[in-house]
């Protein structure tokens, strides 16, 4: 009978016991799930494809809300954001050393990806593994034969006016760069529009309008190009600025902005974890999952979509060997990167949703990182710091200083006293050794030159990163390396918020009723691929899958960028502006 009244609620023995696992996870690791006692809602199958951030947020989503949930992963669960083992470098005793797709980075406007950790599980930790979230005391702009570059906070925006807000970022670009004044005061002057624009004119104007031409990028210095054009998108957001959308770059410089303000904030502007992220993050989170009865398969591609009466009734995915096996569910969540995820629209599925078909227009680039292994701490910066003039567009974080557990305590051969882990966000300009591009390079003729473009940084006055330090490298696994000109691949490409892309970006409902959509393209606030924009995806998409299954579970938070109230009034202004087709007050040129 105890059973019969439990399937009638909708519960299975699996959350039943993952209630009380998760009631005891509060009790032990002190994190409380959002719905430790599932709700009442017709028993659900939900089958998530895809593993990475966006496909373990939802996983964690409903799970907690009672849903039956499997993950069916083609690689490695964590995808970009996990960290991995480098092969052939542990010792008896010692773990391998870690290696990552990129370092990782949680600026404080992050809430939605941070609000998840704070409910994963870690010993010790009261917040769980939002506790293993440690500040970065500093952010650094390397230049060539210049000292380093630190830029100045920010009044209190309660009391400033916008002309002392034009001066206040007009003295931060001077600050930041070696530029005339004319400059920095036109650049300041684009920001105050920017920062003024109503919601309306920045979808309807700024979308369309590539990041060089709105702050004048193309007719002024090269210095102005470099540090306040090329910057902010190849080395922040890997993103060309002659395509980034405005709307992209500018609410993401708003963000930052609030951060130096103190508003919409998590934690302070610039946070890493305290050790390898799969350490710190993703394989508590597995574990988690795994005991609240979440199934993990991997490795499992999916391969294909079975359409039946206007829904998907079967997913066919492939093992390692290619033998495929057809998955049947209630309700699907595709949480594939875009670049996979649109290969699987079929004509019948786009004559179902023919939305799906724009995303075919979303461009994506190469953005990976390689790690360099030290024999001795890198002493170059507190923090991120990124090589302003290299033509990589080169960013990176020394990593050891950072961890709880030392590099050479606790990995390797012992010798490893730091890892620079380093991003190249510019695989197509030429570099310094070989006058070839990333892509056309070898994984040895890529180290030597990021290591090249680096010492040509910090090397410059007195040495600091001298060459008998490198112990040894090791470069994202995701890229194929094939011999010719043009024919290595990527596996881990970044989405680029290209001008006018949002419309060809899908919400997390598609017009299919039991297929949702979970990923970096999905239409988000925080509008950027990054693991924020997969997490608030995710919570997206299991919201519109409670609506479907008529589920009374509470709905997921969903946490918007922060937008000050103070410039409520001229961006109240400025939509009225923009309905008479007016330019914002401030624009003028």
């Amino acid at each position: 009978m105890e059973s019969d009244r439990q399937a009638l609620l909708g519960f299975s023995r699996r959350t039943v016991l993952g209630g009380a696992l998760a009631a005891g996870m509060s009790t032990v690791f002190g994190v409380s799930p959002v719905h430790a006692t599932p709700v009442s809602h017709p028993r659900s199958r939900v089958a998530i494809l895809g593993g990475g951030v966006a496909g373990l947020t939802a996983a964690h989503e409903l799970i907690e809300r009672g849903f039956e949930v499997t993950v069916y992963e083609r690689r490695a669960l964590g995808g970009k954001a996990r960290s991995m083992a480098v092969p052939g470098t542990g010792m008896p005793g010692r773990a391998p050393l870690p290696g990552e797709h990129g370092f990782r980075f949680f600026p404080g406007f992050y809430r939605n990806v941070t609000d998840t950790m704070r409910r994963i599980g870690f010993p010790g930790n009261l917040n769980g593994v939002w506790d293993n979230l440690v500040d970065a005391r500093q952010v650094k702009l390397s230049r060539q034969g210049a000292p380093d570059i630190t830029v100045p906070g920010l009044r209190d925006l309660a009391t400033i006016t916008p002309d002392d807000l034009r001066e206040s970022l007009a003295a931060a670009a001077r600050e930041a760069a070696d530029l005339p004044a004319s400059e920095s005061s036109y650049w300041a002057g684009r920001m105050l529009v920017y920062l003024t624009s109503s919601d309306a004119r920045r979808l309807g104007q700024w979308e369309e309008t590539p990041w060089t031409s709105f702050i004048g990028a193309d007719t002024r210095s090269p210095e102005y190009r470099t540090v306040l054009s090329r910057l902010p998108t190849r080395s922040l957001v890997a993103a060309r600025a002659d395509l980034a959308s405005t709307r992209t770059i500018g609410s993401i410089s708003e963000a930052f902005f609030n951060l130096a303000l103190g508003n919409g904030k998590d934690g302070e502007a610039d946070r890493v974890l305290n050790g390898p992220t799969s350490e710190t993050w993703i394989d508590p989170w597995v574990r988690q999952l795994t005991d609240l009865g979440v199934r993990f398969e991997v490795p499992a591609t999916a391969t294909g979509f079975d359409v039946r009466g206007g829904r998907i009734a079967v997913v066919t995915v492939a093992d390692r060997t290619g033998y495929e096996t057809p998955i049947e569910a209630d309700h699907f969540i595709c949480a594939l990167p875009v670049e996979k995820a649109r290969r699987l629209w079929t004509p019948e599925i786009l004559s179902l949703d023919p939305g799906l078909a724009a995303m075919d227009n979303l461009f994506v680039d190469w953005m990976n990182g390689i790690q360099f292994y030290l024999r001795h701490p890198a002493r170059l910066c507190e923090g991120h710091i990124a090589f302003v003039d290299s033509p990589w567009a080169l960013t990176g974080l020394s990593q050891n200083q950072f961890w709880a557990r030392s590099l050479g305590d606790h990995y390797g051969d012992g010798e490893v006293q730091d890892c620079l882990s380093v991003d190249i966000s510019d695989w197509e300009t030429p570099g310094m050794l070989y006058d070839k591009p990333a892509k056309q390079c070898n994984p040895e003729e890529i180290a030597r030159e990021v290591w090249a473009q680096i010492g040509a940084h910090v090397n410059d006055t007195r040495v600091l990163l001298p060459d008998d330090d490198l112990h040894s490298w090791f470069i994202d696994p995701g890229i194929a390396w094939h011999p010719g000109p043009g024919l290595n691949t990527d596996d881990d490409p970044l989405l680029i918020n290209t001008a006018g892309s949002w419309q060809d970006r899908p919400n997390s409902q598609t017009a299919i009723a039991n297929l949702f959509l979970a990923g970096d393209y999905v239409r988000t606030n925080v509008d950027l691929a990054t693991m924020e924009g997969a997490n608030e995806s995710a919570r997206a998409a299991v919201n519109s899958l409670l609506d479907a299954t008529g589920s009374n579970a509470e709905r997921c938070d969903i946490h918007p960028l922060y937008q000050a109230p103070e410039l409520e009034p001229l961006r109240g202004i400025d939509e009225q502006r923009y309905r008479d087709g007016l330019p914002n007050m401030f624009d003028i040129g």
